[in-house]
């Protein structure tokens, strides 16, 4: 049995779109007629971006699932398999429940593969961009445990809290990123049609202009003449740096220059370090191996460097070294993350000490983001009023000189 996706008409001549599991694409059409529709195509769920461009009739509708969409069905699953109910049951409750025909098409291919003996984590496999590793390893532990419901009520947790940091993240470097695109787009209105034409009395005039104006009047040519091209040239720059950090060696030049930098290294420590003490503080409360948990919470990260620190503490401790002093040696981790971790693990409650030193890195991360975005947001106001105060006094010299002419 698998799962179909199905686009039909119903008696008015409208489309209806969903998904259907079946033993095959000739059922579920036998199924579509037996309701009274007029099937147009079926076809099989598969994942991947490749089946989406193949099937482009489909591709409309196929929406992107989002963490919040992923805590919101494993939440509901956990409560469905905390009140007893067999697993494929309680994919197919969750799976009518939701409106969103994308979480229904995931929903449905893991059902099926669960009806074929499969377990659920190799069933979600199957959509690894929706279900990452630490999920599938997550459930697998909870799946060989017998704590099953625990397991998802805490992977609803922490898709939650990472979601919410994100956001965090996120909101906290909109205002200064929107105030930047504002103070750009006034000061090249104000350079491109504003200035030329209160100049443009003068520029006619046989006196020479002050310098200030001639090199206002200069770059206001320079962008009304040249301004696609430099927007071109600029967008080549970008698309250049994206396509240069592909490579291993230069992305990884680049992630340890950004950790260098006075602001920017502190914020991005802070922020690796709660997703990796977060998620392996999941790992290690789902039972899964101390080692195949760090191999799992480093995979998160996204600096190259932080991410090798902990393969290479990965190491240090199948040898025998306890975790916090393996991460300590790279330096890269906060010192109260690290002593945190070493007291959980002399203590016997690891878990417990990883939650509170995401909890302290994520108070922390946040009163830096409200600090920079107080001390951001005044200084592009200010910038902003320099460079428009630049212009009005270019401006308004020749007008002073021709006073000053007239006395």
């Amino acid at each position: 049995m698998g799962a179909f996706e199905y686009s039909a008409l119903d008696a008015d001549g409208r489309e209806l779109r969903g998904v259907l599991e079946g033993d095959g694409a000739k059922q579920i059409r036998q199924t579509l007629r037996e309701r009274g529709l007029l099937p147009v195509s079926v076809l099989p769920v598969r994942d991947g971006a490749q089946s989406s461009r193949e099937r482009g009739v489909l591709e409309r509708w196929r929406a992107r699932i989002g963490p919040a969409d992923v805590a919101l069905l494993t939440r509901q699953l956990a409560t469905l398999v905390r009140a007893a109910l067999p697993l494929e049951e309680a994919l197919l409750a969750v799976s009518q429940q939701s409106e969103r025909p994308a979480v229904q098409r995931v929903l449905a291919t893991v059902r099926a593969g669960v009806v074929e003996g499969r377990s659920l984590a190799a069933a979600l496999g199957a959509f690894p961009r929706v279900f990452p590793e630490i999920y599938r390893a997550t459930v697998a532990a909870g799946e060989q445990s017998g704590r099953l419901d625990v397991v998802l009520e805490r992977l609803a947790d922490y898709t939650e809290s990472r979601d919410q940091l994100r956001q965090r993240v996120q909101g906290a470097l909109l205002y200064p990123v929107l105030l930047s695109v504002m103070c750009l787009l006034i000061v090249t209105g104000l350079m491109t049609y504003v200035v030329p034409q209160v100049v443009e009395v003068f520029a006619s005039g046989k006196t020479q202009l002050p310098l200030m104006t001639r090199i206002l009047l200069a770059t206001s040519d320079g962008l009304r003449h040249y301004g696609l091209l430099l927007a071109a040239l600029i967008a080549a720059l970008v698309f250049g740096y994206r396509r240069w950090l592909r490579d291993p060696n230069a992305r990884r030049r680049h992630d340890r220059r950004l950790l260098r930098l006075p602001l920017v290294g502190r914020l991005i420590r802070g922020v690796e370090t709660a997703r990796f003490t977060r998620t392996f503080a999941i790992l290690t409360g789902s039972a899964v191996p101390v080692l195949e948990g760090l191999r799992i919470a480093g995979a998160v990260m996204v600096n190259v460097p932080m991410r090798e620190a902990v393969a290479a503490a990965a190491e240090r401790v199948r040898e025998g070294a306890p975790i916090g002093r393996s991460l300590a040696e790279s330096r890269l981790f906060p010192p109260m993350a690290v002593h945190l971790i070493g007291s959980g693990e002399t203590s016997g409650e690891l878990e417990d000490m990883l939650e509170r030193a995401a909890a302290n890195q994520e108070r922390e991360l946040d009163g830096m983001l409200q600090a920079l975005v107080g001390l951001l947001g005044p200084m592009m106001i200010v910038v902003m009023g320099v460079f428009v105060l630049a212009i009005v006094f270019a401006m308004l010299m020749p007008i002073f000189e021709m006073n000053t002419l007239v006395r």
